[in-house]
């Protein structure tokens, strides 16, 4: 950890923490190094390290560093910030990263949708697999208006919250 994070912390509690939670990262299907080094940006105050200092906080590679911030960016996780006056990235985790990751699901479940649909006309809304093609289309249109009306609520809560 950073000296500016480790300030009145135990560094011993916010590995536990680190591991713990990227094991239920790990758990829930996410690949273990995007998992702790979501977990180790997630707990550090500053929300945000760079690849050494991930490196030496998690004793890994700076490959396995490089590695799993590019997974995580393309799931819309993290960000990659330059250093004023360096060359030298900062990966950042954003307060509202779960919001992010949620709602850029949405171009996927359209993406999903529009696959369905074709299957259905293709199979045959008759046939047992067209019917099984529309279930599963008809769950996705579920989910993508539950999940526009959920973010929105989730949204006014935060304000809420934390304002």
């Amino acid at each position: 950890m950073t000296e500016a994070d480790t300030a009145g912390r135990d560094a011993e509690a916010v590995s536990q923490f680190v591991e713990g939670f990227a094991a239920q990262l790990v758990e829930a299907g996410m690949q273990r190094m995007p998992a702790r080094v979501f977990a180790a940006l997630l707990s550090s105050d500053s929300g945000s390290l760079t690849s050494a200092e991930l490196g030496e906080q998690l004793q890994v590679s700076p490959a396995a560093v490089s590695g799993a911030v590019r997974y995580l960016a393309q799931q819309h996780m993290v960000s990659r910030e330059r250093e004023p006056g360096s060359r030298r990235e900062r990966y950042r985790v954003h307060s509202d990263q779960w919001y992010e990751a949620l709602t850029n699901r949405d171009a996927v479940i359209k993406r999903w949708e529009r696959a369905l649909r074709d299957g259905v006309e293709s199979l045959g809304a008759d046939t047992p697999a067209g019917r099984r093609l529309a279930e599963t289309l008809a769950f996705f249109e579920f989910i993508d208006g539950e999940l526009a009306s959920m973010m929105e609520r989730w949204r006014t809560r935060r304000t809420e919250l934390f304002g």
